[in-house]
C-alpha cells in the first residue's frame, strides 16, 4: 500500500462536487460537504517563486467558490507548507491514515444481527450521521461517489448503533463517516464496524481497506493500532486567519 493510492482513494470515494485545474493547483468546489472535498492541492511541483506568484490566484478561485481559503498538505509539499505558514496560514487537522488488507479483519465471524451492508442509506443511518454532525452536505457526497459503495448500519443490544459509508477506489475500499450513537460507545462497536467493512471490501474485489483519522482522535487511532492496520501516510490542513481547533 502506498501513500499516493491511499490519497488518490480520498477523491475516489469522498468526491468533491466539481474539480477545477488551474495553474499549478487543484481546486475542489465543496458545496458544504467539510474541508476533505473543499482543499486545495498541489497538483505539480512547484517553484518557490512560482509558489509566491500562485498562491493568490488559488487564494481568489477559492474565494470565488464561496469557500474558506484552505490548502491540503501532503508529505511531498513541504515547501508549500512553509510558505503558508510565513503567510498566516494556521497548522489545522493533521490527519493519518491507516490501512491493512481486508483478511487482516476478516479472522473473527461478526455476530448476527451486528452489521449489515445497505445502499441506499436507512433513515435510521441519516439519523444516526446528522446527531454526529455529519449533515445533508456530506450525505451527498457519498452520493456523488461511483464504482462500489455501501452503508453500513451496526447494532448492538438489538438496538440501533453506528452507521458507516464505504466505497472503493482502484482497489482501495475507504471507510468515511463512522459514527457510533454515544450510548452504544466503549462495547466495541466500532471494531465490528470496521471488520464489517472488510467483509464488504473482499466481496467487492478491494485488496485494501483505509481509514482516515485526526491524530487528535487518540482512541480511533489506538482502535486502528489494535486492529493490526498501519499507518501509511499522514497529511494537514493550512486554513487561512486565527489558529483553528485540531479535533
Amino acid at each position: 500500500m502506498t501513500p499516493d493510492r491511499v490519497i488518490a482513494a480520498i477523491d475516489g470515494t469522498w468526491p468533491p462536487a466539481r474539480m477545477i485545474g488551474s495553474g499549478p493547483w487543484t481546486l475542489r468546489e465543496g458545496q458544504g460537504g467539510g474541508q476533505r472535498v473543499s482543499a486545495t492541492t498541489l497538483s505539480r511541483p512547484a517553484t518557490p517563486a512560482e509558489l509566491a506568484r500562485e498562491i493568490p490566484q488559488a487564494e481568489a478561485a477559492m474565494l470565488a467558490l464561496g469557500q474558506t481559503q484552505l490548502f491540503m498538505i501532503r508529505p511531498q509539499d513541504d515547501m508549500l507548507d512553509a510558505e503558508l505558514a510565513t503567510r498566516g496560514y494556521a497548522l489545522h487537522d493533521p490527519v493519518r491514515a491507516w490501512a491493512c488488507a481486508p483478511d487482516t479483519l476478516c479472522d473473527l465471524p461478526i455476530p448476527r444481527v451486528t452489521a449489515f451492508a445497505i445502499w441506499e442509506p436507512l433513515a435510521i443511518m441519516r439519523e444516526i450521521w446528522e446527531a454526529g454532525g455529519i449533515d445533508a452536505g456530506r450525505q451527498a457526497v457519498m452520493a456523488r461517489a461511483h464504482g462500489p459503495k455501501t452503508g453500513l448500519l451496526g447494532r448492538w443490544k438489538d438496538k440501533p448503533a453506528a452507521a458507516a459509508f464505504v466505497a472503493i477506489h482502484e482497489g482501495v475500499a475507504m471507510l468515511h463517516a463512522l459514527e457510533v450513537l454515544p450510548h452504544q460507545r466503549r462495547q466495541g462497536v466500532a471494531g465490528w464496524m470496521m471488520r464489517a467493512a472488510a467483509v464488504w471490501a473482499r466481496e467487492n474485489g478491494a485488496d485494501t481497506l483505509a481509514v482516515l483519522c485526526t491524530r487528535a482522535n487518540a482512541p480511533a487511532n489506538a482502535l486502528y493500532a489494535a486492529l493490526a492496520m498501519t499507518p501509511v501516510t499522514d497529511y494537514h490542513y493550512r486554513r487561512k486567519g486565527e489558529e483553528a481547533p485540531t479535533t
